[in-house]
């Protein structure tokens, strides 16, 4: 056991001062991890969402910036802790999860590295449509649990226009402007446990 651990502590690498996780696959972790969401509402009110359904993991390449992720996100667990919302959310106006149950993100590749913050571009699909999207991400840092699990803590953030998407679904203000915004801003909050 003790060999074992101390070669995975082994694994962990420091480069250019920052101490990199060990390569491997790490799966999220459902009860630390947030993927959400900011929109604008009336041009002025910022509204918050997330998914409470879905499946992800991180893999680490021996060579770091070769590393990889990929992501499954449920359409129809979208909550903005508003009921009425979110079921116009899941409706034929927005996210149509009777036809697309999933978003799916993947192909990701690290592009570029300052410390800890990195440059990945992965291809993100919502309802059929896949288009590339740029991440900053932030790795918060690496762990371990009172068990001996291996954690990896991650950033993410990234804006994208829903139209892009084919979500097109919006009324325009008398005051100018529209009911909700094109822009999205989309928001991870992630901790990872390494997999045996």
């Amino acid at each position: 056991m003790t060999d074992q651990n101390t070669t995975q502590a082994s694994e962990v690498r420091v480069v250019d001062g920052v101490t990199l996780p060990a390569a491997g696959t790490y799966v999220l972790d459902p009860m630390h991890t947030r993927i959400g969401f900011v929109a604008r509402h009336l041009m002025v009110t910022k509204v918050r969402g997330s998914f409470r359904e879905f499946t992800g993991s991180i893999t680490i390449g021996a060579d770091h910036t070769a590393s990889t992720a990929e992501a499954t996100l449920q359409t129809a667990s979208i909550d903005t802790g508003t009921p009425d919302r979110d079921k116009h959310l899941v409706s034929g106006d927005f996210l149509e999860v009777e036809k697309y149950p999933i978003i799916t993100f993947g192909n990701a590749r690290v592009v570029s590295q300052k410390g800890s913050d990195f440059t990945v571009v992965g291809d993100l699909t919502i309802k059929g449509v896949t288009r590339a999207v740029t991440l900053d991400v932030e790795l918060d840092g690496v762990a371990k649990d009172p068990w001996g699990n291996e954690k990896l803590a991650v950033t993410a953030k990234t804006e994208i226009d829903r139209e892009d998407f084919g979500i097109t679904w919006n009324v325009a203000l008398e005051s100018g402007g529209v009911l909700v915004s094109k822009k999205i801003t989309l928001e991870i909050e992630a901790q990872a446990t390494r997999q045996a």
